[in-house]
Formats: structure tokens, C-alpha cells, sequence
């Protein structure tokens, strides 16, 4: 159970009910954006994410960034975003538990692995790897990425956000990750 109350339209200021409203009626108010909403200029800061998404998508491609996205995720042990791109890989046609990726996306997989686990340890060969494939613009983008794709696991998981109704069949295939309890 969150360890907050979501919010509801009447309770917001017009600002928020506003994007509230807007959420509503595109079929895209989450759990997540109904807490957030509790603070406007938040939800304003990590509504965000929608636009470095793109941006990552553009240079990466739709598939790459759900397997990036994921992989942060779940390296994470976010269960509410794990199972948000559990089921976008499903809707791309793959088995999230056991997929062939791409060079690019294995290395994409593996930067999500070493900047979750310790970001001031991401490897130089890695990087070096990246650089090979990617422009530095182009690897801010997916950097940036991971940031927001981490604050966003944050969130979810300080403030326990309840999972979406349309995810609760997916619950059982989240798996949380257990590289914390050897440490």
C-alpha cells in the first residue's frame, strides 16, 4: 500500500487539475502521476521524463530504450517501472524473461547495470564501447535518461506507489533485484 494518498481532481489546484483532466481524458492518469500532482512544480519536473524519453528513443530506437528502461528498472528493483516496460517489451513481441538483444542493446543493458549500482564506477572500456556507436551529444541523451529513469524508480519505491490496475496480472514476473543483499 503507498505510503501516501493519491490525490483526486477536486483536490488540486487549478494548475493541476488541469493536467489531471488532461491525464484523465487520454487514458494516461497513473498512480504514480495522481501522487506527484500533490505538488505541481514536481509533477512539472518529472513529466519530464516524457520528453528525455524521446529524446532517447530517437537516438536509439523504440526497442533499445524499453530494453535500457528496463533494465534500470529492474537493476533497480523499481517494481511499479519494471512492470511498466515488462509489459511494453511484451507489446514489442518479447519474452521479458528471456530475449535475444542486440550488441547495442546488450551495452545499453550494461550501462543501466553499472550506473544503478554505482555511477561513479562506470567503466572506461564501457564508455569507450559507447563512443564507437554513439556521438556525445548523443550519450548525454542516454545518460540523462538513466537519471530521470532512476529519480522516477525513486519515487515509486520511497513512496511505495501502488501498481496500476492494467498491471496487476504482470505482478508475479517482477523479480526484484538481489545484487544489494551481497554486499
Amino acid at each position: 500500500m503507498a505510503r501516501i494518498v493519491t490525490v483526486e481532481e477536486h483536490e488540486l489546484s487549478k494548475e493541476a487539475a488541469d493536467d489531471y483532466a488532461a491525464l484523465k481524458a487520454q487514458g494516461k492518469l497513473s498512480n504514480m502521476k495522481q501522487a506527484l500532482l500533490r505538488d505541481h512544480r514536481t509533477f512539472k519536473a518529472f513529466i519530464g521524463w516524457y520528453d528525455s524519453w524521446a529524446s532517447l528513443a530517437d537516438v536509439v530506437g523504440n526497442r533499445a530504450a524499453t530494453v535500457y528502461a528496463h533494465a534500470i528498472s529492474t537493476t533497480n528493483s523499481c517494481q511499479l517501472c519494471s512492470l511498466f516496460f515488462i509489459n511494453d517489451l511484451r507489446e514489442l513481441g518479447l519474452d521479458p524473461a528471456s530475449f535475444e538483444t542486440t550488441e547495442a542493446e546488450a551495452e545499453l543493458q550494461e550501462l543501466a547495470t553499472q550506473i544503478v549500482k554505482d555511477p561513479t564506477s562506470v567503466s572506461d572500456d564501457l564508455f569507450e564501447r559507447l563512443h564507437q556507436r554513439y556521438s556525445d551529444d548523443q550519450i548525454v541523451v542516454i545518460v540523462g535518461f538513466a537519471a530521470q529513469m532512476i529519480a522516477t524508480n525513486n519515487f515509486n519505491s520511497v513512496l511505495q506507489i501502488d501498481v496500476d490496475r492494467r498491471l496487476l496480472p504482470l505482478k508475479d514476473e517482477f523479480h526484484p533485484a538481489t545484487w544489494r543483499n551481497n554486499r
